[in-house]
């Protein structure tokens, strides 16, 4: 994934907001909370990070070309960085992304949630 389709995925989701910080990196929020990463770090490879779930973190923190996310793993956080994959692996990134999206606007507060209209039922 380039950062073009990266920051063309991201931006298909609802009420999301986009900014380049922390080094040129294309940081994606829901809410005003971090939910997608492009970039980051010096590598000549594209790197994405994103949230994960406890069980996806562990599973991932072992797989080839995965990583504890710089800075935030150090800090307990459940953030991984994907690093160095073959593309054909896009699907498998956008799955990883969307959770990420869905972690992080399930963890804003109900209020927050109701005004952007998101994880309403019915």
């Amino acid at each position: 994934m380039t950062y073009e389709e990266f920051n063309d995925f991201c931006g298909s989701f609802k009420v999301t907001s986009h900014v380049v910080q922390w080094g040129d990196s294309h940081v994606w929020k829901v809410g005003g909370k971090v939910f997608a990463i492009g970039g980051w770090g010096k590598a000549e490879k594209p790197a994405f990070t994103f949230k994960t779930s406890e069980s996806n973190y562990h599973f991932l923190s072992e797989k080839s070309g995965y990583q504890p996310a710089p800075y935030l793993a150090s800090r307990g956080m459940k953030w991984i960085q994907q690093f160095d994959v073959p593309g054909d692996e896009d699907e498998e990134l956008k799955y990883y992304i969307t959770e990420s999206y869905r972690l992080v606007s399930l963890g804003l507060t109900k209020k927050k949630q109701k005004e952007l209209g998101l994880n309403q039922d019915g």
